[in-house]
């Protein structure tokens, strides 16, 4: 190797496509998308998050550490009572989107249906 040329370590580094990917699986629970549902709506402290969501409280808090860890949500302390909110209001609008999808999905799949039923003539 010549005087002054050190060789750099590689860098591995994981593709956009991926990233996404484990993005999307955090979100991949029925739970966290509820949770997240309602902290679209406003901060909520894990008490009414218990009540809205309806699952046991440590299956709430294993949820709510997957999504502190992907950082999508963000808790503070409010007296004993911790409260949450989500960090983006963009993870509300990629809610939005995917309910506008699936309902044009299921809008689709419904008037395929009704295509496929046999009519007065049939």
């Amino acid at each position: 190797m010549p005087a002054g040329n050190t060789r750099q370590p590689s860098v591995t580094t994981v593709p956009l496509y991926q990233i996404k990917a484990e993005f999307f699986k955090t979100l991949g629970h029925p739970v966290r998308i509820r949770v997240l549902e309602l902290l679209s709506q406003r901060e909520h402290a894990v008490a009414e998050l218990l009540t809205d969501v309806g699952v046991e409280a440590s299956n709430l808090s294993q949820q709510l550490a997957v999504l502190r860890r992907a950082g999508v949500v963000t808790s503070r302390r409010d007296g004993a009572a911790v409260i949450y909110r989500i960090t983006s209001p963009e993870v509300a609008q990629l809610l939005a989107v995917a309910r506008s999808i699936l309902t044009d999905v299921i809008t689709g799949r419904a008037e395929l249906l009704g295509d496929l039923r046999p009519g007065p003539t049939d």
